[in-house]
């Protein structure tokens, strides 16, 4: 009996696939060595470097003496690691439960509520510091008003250490519920279940279940979290410098704006940072590699939520405050602000006006500035979410050699704070030939804000992809599909959700990321962050207030947005 011919690849189109596709992996990691590296290796430099740019090199060591013998940088470690460590500890706590909240138990308007969350975790930080300065100065903040009127107590100050961790959780909680309530959804009920069905009680079920399968998303989202702490900037410099609370990032900023600059203790710094970075990776590294971890598959894949019963409601009453307290009531009296004559006075004669919104909306550098936002958003989008789903795809999914450089790599970009990354990247401009056209161009923010948000928009896309199995895949390729073909028709719409999320990321960085791009716009590439920060910077806060309102609008239209076409593809939904 005949058998039918099985077509087989010829061994040279089978060799021609694989050198395209070495090639291919080898021009991806070559791609982001460079964007990383050449940054990176500058600021090295740069920290023994003293003499000023343009001048010829002179090499020392003074910089590293001068950033480690002055005991004010000492105290700045200090107070970061404190800030660091309380702001994260309690954001990790209160971030797991309201997560396992909207994306495992029958929670009302949970869907809402995590939209709210996102929102909250996107709202740029210079606004929402104003926002709560109006609510808790000691002079004029309306709750320190009220509390002192009815309870004769003394003013809590937003001037503060506690104030300082308090504004950051605004927002830190937010990034909480976004990096974990997708990890936590995509989580098999069935194995919940199982546990259940064999008497294990849920407190039970928590800590020998799930929080072990949620290991890896806790620990990227706890580096992730600490690592964003040391480049924490505005919020310490509005709030910590009236009181001399300093921290690493201000004080870097500090060594670098002020006459004469001092560029090699600046960078000395950077690169202390770098290292602890680096013991960061090799910690989570080393921890995962040890441990298998993946909850979606194509075998019986359950979702079934958990009822909370009696508690469903005073559950929602909670989650419900948290929220409102987190995004809603700063954004609402930064709204208010934007009418006082005065910011911040609200006792004086007739103290509400619309001439601050008349004088922004008519000023010409309002327009070039909301289009410049809208230009680098989207390009830091695009470009970014193309990019980071490539290098999260080749550290997860494929056997390349240089997957682990190219995972370290990816996290280099938050060891160096947003004003040092701003500084290499306008020397490497300079220093590069075919990259000096870019200079003074909305294209070198674009790359910049790239480059920057590489580290959450791959651990973003990393941690999905770790919970999706191989089958899948493989079943894909024993049909006939191609390596572009399963990537495209199975990698990607299972990855949507995500992908949708990276993308925002990617376009609220123009908001978010100040510091990154301070030192490289122009009069012609001024973001709505930008001239809201020089508007703040000359005094005219009210003007700010305006700018600011526009840029959190700006945010919540970008996050519905994301929202309805994320409705489209799995986001809310199983």
């Amino acid at each position: 009996m005949a058998h039918p011919a099985v077509a087989v690849p010829a061994p040279r189109a089978r060799n021609l696939n694989v050198q395209w596709s070495v090639l291919l992996l080898t021009l991806l990691l070559g791609v982001v060595a460079f964007l990383v590296l050449v940054p990176l290796t500058l600021m090295l430099v740069s920290s023994f470097q003293i003499a000023r740019p343009g001048q010829p090199p002179v090499y020392s060591l003074s910089g590293w003496q001068t950033a480690f013998s002055d005991r004010s940088i000492i105290n700045a470690f200090t107070n970061t690691l404190a800030l660091s460590t309380v702001r994260q500890g309690i954001a990790l706590v209160v971030g797991v439960i309201l997560a396992w909240l909207v994306a495992r138990t029958d929670l009302p308007g949970k869907g809402l509520l995590e939209f709210v969350f996102w929102v909250a975790f996107f709202l740029p930080p210079l606004p929402i510091a104003m926002g709560w300065i109006l609510l808790l100065d000691e002079r004029f903040g309306l709750i320190n008003q009220w509390i002192s009127a009815i309870f004769g107590a003394s003013p809590f100050s937003i001037y503060s250490f506690g104030g300082i961790v308090w504004v950051h959780l605004t927002t830190t909680i937010g990034g909480k519920v976004l990096l974990l309530a997708p990890a936590f959804r995509n989580l098999d009920a069935a194995l919940e279940e199982s546990s259940r069905s064999c008497g294990v009680t849920s407190f039970g079920t928590l800590r020998r279940i799930v929080v072990p399968l949620m290991a890896p998303a806790i620990l990227v989202s706890t580096i992730l979290g600490l690592v964003r702490s040391l480049d924490a900037f505005e919020i310490e410099l509005l709030l910590g410098s009236p009181i001399r609370l300093f921290v690493y990032s201000t004080k870097i900023r500090d060594l670098v704006i002020f006459e004469p600059p001092q560029y090699a203790p600046a960078s000395a710094l950077g690169t202390v940072l770098l290292v602890a970075l680096l013991l960061m990776v090799a910690v989570q590294r080393l921890y995962l590699s040890k441990r298998e971890y993946r909850t979606i598959s194509g075998r019986g894949f359950s979702t079934r939520v958990t009822p909370l019963g009696v508690w469903r409601w005073p559950a929602f009453t909670i989650v419900a405050l948290i929220a409102a307290t987190i995004s809603v009531l700063p954004v609402a009296v930064l709204i208010m602000g934007t009418f006082m004559r005065a910011f911040g006075y609200f006792n004086i004669p007739n103290p509400w006006t619309m001439e601050h919104w008349q004088r922004v909306l008519s000023d010409p550098l309002l327009l070039r500035s909301f289009q410049n936002t809208l230009l680098v958003g989207a390009g830091a989008a695009l470009i970014g979410t193309t990019l980071y789903a490539l290098i999260a795809y080749v550290i997860v999914k494929t056997r390349f050699v240089g997957r682990g450089l190219l995972d370290v790599l990816s996290w280099l970009p938050w060891a160096i704070p947003g004003i040092l990354m701003g500084l290499a990247l306008l020397w490497t401009v300079f220093q590069t030939p075919f990259l000096l056209p870019l200079y003074g161009t909305i294209w070198v923010l674009i790359l910049a804000l790239v480059i920057k948000s590489m580290p959450l928009g791959v651990q973003l896309t990393k941690s999905a992809l770790v919970q999706l199995g191989s089958e899948l895949e493989e079943a894909s390729r024993i049909t006939g599909g191609s390596w572009w073909t399963t990537y495209r028709r199975v990698v990607l719409p299972l990855m949507a959700p995500t992908l949708i999320t990276v993308a925002l990321v990617g376009f609220m960085s123009v908001a978010r990321d100040i510091s990154t791009i301070v030192l490289l716009g122009s009069s012609q590439s001024r973001t709505l962050a930008l001239l809201a920060l020089d508007f703040a910077s000359g005094g005219q806060f009210e003007k700010a207030t305006v700018v600011s309102v526009l840029t959190v609008a700006m945010v919540v239209a970008a996050a519905m947005l994301s929202r309805v076409l994320g409705g489209k593809v799995g986001i809310g939904g199983h």
